[in-house]
């Protein structure tokens, strides 16, 4: 009907092309306007928060989409032949089609993030928070690979041949793709075996630590205590001994050797170090500190003090403040701090 209306109202094509134009452009700037006027407003009367942000990831691609077809009823009437036509007619159908897609992304990521966030809220947990972000991120690669299906159909590329095609190089692939697909399972192990989570404080078997930040599908990025950005293949990562400070409690316990001279009172010497570090602000009461007569070296009795933090980003502050107040208290003491000494006997010809 309304383009019935156009052509009887200008024979002209160019500005029959310019009133469509307008005509459309003028009605996508319409559904912005009740979107963000009207069903936004609606939308912030309920109780969630869903239909806002759809409406607000929506608005713009729905009324991009009907500038689109607009662009394509301007278009062709000045298309020179059938071929330009068709390309024309092509290329905005998988513009179109890409919106559609994106819109659908939009939607799909809005409700995993809300329903899975509000899931992961009940527990404990970080691993429900790493299955939302997995779940997104493969609805995402799902989706974008329906719409380029839809792409190439457009064109006129038949996908079932192209499938077919790609299974009998899928093997081929699959040998090409075997450190990637590696990664990614490796990945989805990690996650699923809850070995790790992010925020945790892992060393592995090779020297590397730091704090976890994220778990992808490919790698983990560990940022270490220098801060230096780790990033770690998932399949290397979960074939290596990893040591994780986190878990099962995020408690760690603190060892200290030192050694006094021989002749000292290994009670006195025992006790002057526990009551030292009871008054360190860090270091828990449960389990209490205790000090161990490890054994007699060379030089001195050897002795070994251990103590626990509530966190492994408290070890290193903790341990400092407990050498320097374990050496201040046996110099108070009067307990020796024995050294490496050596005698040297001269013998004369």
């Amino acid at each position: 009907m309304v383009l019935e209306l156009l052509n009887n109202v200008s024979p002209n094509k160019y500005v029959h092309s310019a009133i469509i134009l307008i005509v459309f452009y003028a009605l996508s700037q319409i559904v912005v306007f009740i979107s963000q006027k009207i069903i936004l407003r609606l939308a912030k009367k309920t109780k969630t928060e869903i239909d806002d942000q759809i409406v607000l990831r929506t608005n713009k691609p729905i009324s991009l989409i009907l500038l689109l077809i607009g662009i394509r009823l301007a278009i062709i009437p000045h298309a020179l032949s059938q071929q330009s036509i068709d390309i024309t007619e092509h290329a905005i159908s998988s513009m179109v089609i890409a919106i559609i897609t994106y819109i659908a992304i939009s939607v799909i990521d809005v409700l995993v993030t809300s329903w899975g966030r509000k899931f992961a809220a009940r527990t404990e947990s970080k691993f429900d928070d790493e299955i939302v972000k997995l779940s997104r991120r493969f609805s995402i690669i799902v989706i974008s690979l329906i719409g380029l299906i839809f792409i190439l159909n457009t064109w006129g590329i038949q996908v079932t041949p192209l499938l077919a095609s790609l299974g009998i190089a899928g093997i081929a692939v699959a040998f090409a793709l075997q450190s990637t697909l590696g990664n990614i399972f490796g990945g989805i192990s990690l996650i699923a075996d809850r070995s790790i989570t992010v925020d945790d404080f892992i060393r592995l078997d090779d020297g590397t630590e730091g704090f976890v930040t994220d778990i992808g599908l490919r790698s983990t990025k560990v940022k270490s205590i220098d801060g230096d950005l780790i990033i770690l293949p998932n399949g290397k990562l979960a074939d290596s001994k990893i040591y994780n400070y986190h878990q099962p409690l995020p408690t760690t316990r603190i060892s200290i050797d030192f050694g006094a001279e021989y002749g000292s009172d290994a009670d006195k010497v025992k006790k002057v170090v526990i009551d030292e570090l009871k008054l360190i602000p860090n270091v828990l009461k449960e389990p209490a500190p205790h000090v161990i007569f490890d054994s007699m070296g060379d030089f001195a009795m050897k002795f070994k003090a251990f103590f626990w933090v509530s966190s492994i980003e408290k070890k290193g502050e903790t341990k400092d403040a407990a050498v320097t107040s374990i050496y201040n208290a046996l110099n108070k003491n009067n307990i020796g701090i024995p050294f490496p000494t050596r005698t040297v006997y001269m013998k004369e010809k």
